[in-house]
């Protein structure tokens, strides 16, 4: 059985790019950028926690492994990169360039589930 070529059914618009086409739309930049970080991991020769690890730890629940997740990233060398494109891709979850992000703004701890004490703890 051969399959038949499909013809758009809506002519080509100038919201729409053409391939060889260059665009200027902003909202293709994150994408633009995630893929260079991630041309720049592989380029790079040596392997870097994110890929080495298991991902789950960096969209961790438990505020121990998000801390865990940070410290990994501190030993890689695109960090900085990592962190600046997750800040303008305005990620919505996970720790990413060494801070963990949540509802795409950098939080400095993960809290804990549920209402916090209301005595404090004996330690």
């Amino acid at each position: 059985m051969q399959l038949e070529a499909h013809a758009p059914s809506v002519p080509p618009s100038e919201s729409i790019p053409l391939p060889g086409r260059s665009t200027e739309d902003p909202a293709l930049t994150p994408l633009t950028a995630l893929t260079a970080l991630d041309d720049a991991i592989e380029n790079l020769g040596v392997p870097v926690p994110c890929r080495a690890y298991d991902p789950e730890v960096f969209f961790a629940e438990s505020p121990a492994d998000v801390e865990y997740a940070k410290s990994l990233c501190q030993t890689c060398p695109l960090v900085a990169a990592c962190l600046a494109g997750a800040k303008e891709r305005r990620e919505p979850w996970g720790v990413w360039g060494g801070e963990l992000f949540v509802q795409g703004v950098v939080v400095a701890r993960k809290r804990p589930r549920g209402r916090p004490r209301k005595n404090p703890v004996a330690a």
